[in-house]
C-alpha cells in the first residue's frame, strides 16, 4: 500500500494475530487506524456500525452518517491511536458483495475491441452512444486483492472450427474502477443521476479478469458468461466518494442526444490507473476519458425498476485512453496477441502466463495537480 493522503481516509477490514476477530480500519498514511476499537470514543452513537469488523452496517446507514463519521475522522485521525503498520495486518474483502454489474464505458476500449474483432465493420455497435452497455456478473467470485486467481477452463473453438475443452490460453486483465452501493432502493424505483450520492458510498480498484478465448466462443448471442465469471479482484480499500471532490471533472460530451434519464450526466473522475505485470509498468489508463459517468451507469442500471441492495458493486469496464500505452487490457496492448508486450525480465506477453502477478493501482489527480493514492489490487495466476 502506498501512503494515503490525510484527507483520503479509505476504509478497510483487517485482522491481526493479536486481535479477536476482524476490525474496521481507516488508512492514515501508511498505517491502519482501528476504528472498531476507537468508535465508542470517537463516534459513540454509531459505534455499533463497526462492531462486526465489516463495512456492511456502515454502508447501509446512509449519507448523513457517512458524513458525520468522516467529519470526526478528518479532525481526529492524524493523532488518533491505536494504529499499526498496514504491512503488519491482513486485509479482507471489506463488505459482502450483494450483486455485481460490469459496464463497458470507455469509448477507446470499445473502439479498440471492435477494430480487433470486426476489422471490416463499424467498431462500435449502434447502441453504444445511447446507453451504458453492461452485463451482470457473479457476486460470489468477487475476491479481495492478493487472492490467487485460478486459470479457468471452458469450451474453446480452434482456428479450424473444431470445438474442444481445456484451460484458457488467452487469460487477460481489465483495469477498472468499482463503485460500492451503500443505500439500496425498492423494486420498481428508478435512481436518477441526481441521486447518485444518496446511494453510492465510494470507489475501489478492480481487475475484472477475462478468458478471451472462452468468451469469444460463448458470448454470442447473450454476452459474457464463463469467460468472465471465474474471478473479479477488488482492492481492500474503499475510498469515500466524499474524498474525491477535488478530482471530479466533466465527462467527454455525448455524440448523440441522450434520453432524459441520462441527463445531465453527473461528474466524472480524473484518475490515473497504473497496470504492472511482474513489476513492469505496461499501461497508464486515464479514467477522465470515460464516456459514461458513474451516475449514468447507476441510472441506467435502475431505470427498468431493478432494485439496489447494500453491497451492490458496479464497475466501469476496462479503462483505456487514446494512446497505445493507455490501454487497460492485454487484448488491446498486444492487439489480440499479435504484438506482445515486453517485460523487464526480457520475456513478452500476449496474454498472461501461470505465475504472472498483475498489480493495478490508482491515484486521483486534484485540481492543483496533486496525485492522491487510492490503493491497488493484485492477483497472481495459478
Amino acid at each position: 500500500m502506498t501512503g494515503f493522503a490525510a484527507g483520503t481516509l479509505p476504509y478497510c477490514s483487517f485482522t491481526s494475530a493479536d486481535l479477536d476477530g476482524p476490525r474496521v480500519g481507516v488508512g492514515v498514511g501508511d498505517r491502519v487506524l482501528d476504528l472498531t476499537a476507537l468508535a465508542p470514543t470517537l463516534v459513540p452513537d454509531h459505534a455499533a456500525l463497526f462492531a462486526d469488523g465489516t463495512l456492511d452496517r456502515f454502508l447501509a446507514a446512509g449519507p448523513q452518517v457517512w458524513a458525520t463519521v468522516r467529519e470526526v475522522l478528518l479532525e481526529a485521525a492524524p493523532d488518533a491511536s491505536p494504529t499499526r503498520p498496514a504491512g503488519e495486518v491482513r486485509l479482507h474483502l471489506p463488505f459482502a458483495v450483494a450483486d455485481y454489474v460490469d459496464f463497458y464505458a470507455s469509448r477507446h476500449h470499445a473502439t479498440n475491441v471492435g477494430r480487433i474483432f470486426r476489422p471490416d465493420g463499424e467498431p462500435l455497435t449502434p447502441n453504444w452512444d445511447h446507453l451504458p452497455i453492461g452485463y451482470h456478473g457473479r457476486a460470489g467470485t468477487v475476491v479481495v486483492s492478493g487472492t490467487p486467481v485460478c486459470r479457468p477452463s471452458g469450451q474453446l473453438r480452434s482456428a479450424d472450427g473444431s470445438i474442444g475443452f481445456g484451460p484458457s490460453a488467452r487469460l487477460d486483465i481489465e483495469a477498472e474502477i468499482g463503485f460500492v452501493v451503500g443505500v439500496g432502493s425498492g423494486l420498481g424505483d428508478q435512481v436518477g443521476v441526481d441521486a447518485f450520492e444518496q446511494h453510492v458510498f465510494g470507489i475501489c480498484v478492480v481487475n475484472d479478469w477475462s478468458a478471451r478465448d472462452i468468451q469469444a466462443w460463448e458470448y454470442v448471442p447473450l454476452g459474457p458468461f464463463l469467460g468472465k465469471s471465474f474471478a473479479t479482484s477488488v482492492s481492500p480499500w474503499i475510498v469515500p466518494w466524499a474524498a474525491l471532490v477535488d478530482a471530479r471533472t466533466d465527462p467527454p460530451p455525448p455524440r448523440v442526444d441522450l434520453q432524459d434519464y441520462l441527463s445531465p450526466p453527473g461528474e466524472g473522475l480524473d484518475l490515473e490507473l497504473i497496470v504492472a505485470i511482474n513489476g513492469t509498468v505496461v499501461s497508464r489508463p486515464p479514467f477522465a476519458t470515460m464516456s459514461w459517468t458513474p451516475a449514468q451507469m447507476l441510472a441506467h442500471l435502475t431505470v427498468n425498476g431493478a432494485s439496489l441492495r447494500t453491497g451492490d458493486l458496479f464497475a466501469s469496464g476496462t479503462v483505456s485512453g487514446p494512446e497505445p500505452d493507455q490501454r487497460g487490457s492485454l487484448l488491446e496492448l498486444s492487439w489480440n496477441g499479435t504484438t506482445p508486450v515486453a517485460l523487464a525480465d526480457g520475456t513478452e506477453r500476449g496474454f498472461l502466463q501461470d505465475g504472472d502477478t498483475v498489480t493495478i493501482s490508482a491515484a486521483a489527480r486534484t485540481r492543483d495537480g496533486r496525485l492522491l493514492p487510492l490503493g491497488e489490487v493484485e492477483g497472481r495466476v495459478v
